[in-house]
């Protein structure tokens, strides 16, 4: 049993180290719940959505995966996202809103693709992800999506509250989203040489 708990505990630790870190789905995320704590969090709920799709890809295909091969066009489709996320950010209003029912399956669906195509955590799942997977089982992938689920709930709201209380934020929020997405974006492709 304490193992069992342990595993759920080392997950858990270990999904915030997946999560927590700035990185092109906080950004995102922030950006989003500036305006609208329900947007941050359909962002956050499409980021989890697309760590499941991974975690689950690299747990089947776990002897399988090589991602020399393709690490490249990985990175130089990640910088796109970014970039093109980063001109969003700049386009954004800064005005608070709440999605429209016909705009909330977009905003998680985005978030999806940005977490799919990213390479950071498509990199992440492959290396770590995989490695943890078979140190401490699904117990630990519990433990893991938990810390996911908690985070995607709680820093949109947190970061919402703090920006309604302090509405000069919003605009900075969406200047450092941009920067982060741009600086990236720029980093993918530095990475892709």
């Amino acid at each position: 049993m304490v193992s069992a708990v342990g595993s759920l505990l080392f997950g858990f630790l270990l999904g915030l180290t997946l999560v927590v870190p700035p990185g092109p789905m906080n950004a995102l995320i922030a950006l989003r719940a500036a305006r609208s704590v329900w947007a941050g969090v359909l962002t956050g709920l499409g980021a989890l959505t697309a760590d499941l799709i991974l975690g689950t890809l690299t747990y089947l295909l776990r002897s399988a995966v090589d991602l020399g091969s393709v690490a490249r066009y990985l990175y130089l489709v990640g910088a796109g996202v970014m970039a093109l996320f980063g001109s969003l950010a700049l386009l954004a209003r800064d005005e608070p809103d709440a999605p429209r029912v016909d705009v909330r399956a977009a905003v998680y669906a985005s978030a999806l693709g940005v977490g799919l195509s990213n390479p950071f955590q498509i990199v992440w799942w492959f290396t770590a992800g995989l490695a943890y997977a078979y140190f401490g089982g699904l117990v630990l992938l519990v433990g893991l999506f938990a810390a996911v689920l908690v985070w995607v709930v709680s820093f949109p709201a947190l970061l919402h509250a703090g920006v309604e209380r302090y509405p000069r934020l919003r605009p900075a929020v969406r200047w450092a989203s941009a920067l982060l997405m741009f600086g990236l974006a720029g980093y993918f492709v530095w990475l892709a040489r």
